[in-house]
């Protein structure tokens, strides 16, 4: 039975170990994603709201 506390132990100390390291990983950045902003201009699936649109919209009459 001695050994079932000692096991149980030892498998919270090392979730606890593990539980801080990912906290300081995602703390320092290492799960940014550096990727996909440089390859979002490929693809076309935004949706365009009304509000922007109206805006494009304006900036172009004010440029003719």
């Amino acid at each position: 039975m001695s050994v079932i506390y000692m096991l149980l132990t030892i498998s919270i100390c090392v979730a606890v170990v593990f539980f801080f390291v990912f906290i300081l990983s995602v703390k320092s950045g290492q799960y940014d994603d550096a990727y996909t902003p440089s390859v979002r201009m490929l693809f076309e699936d935004e949706l365009v709201t009304p509000k922007e649109n109206k805006t494009t919209n304006d900036k172009l009459e004010l440029n003719k």
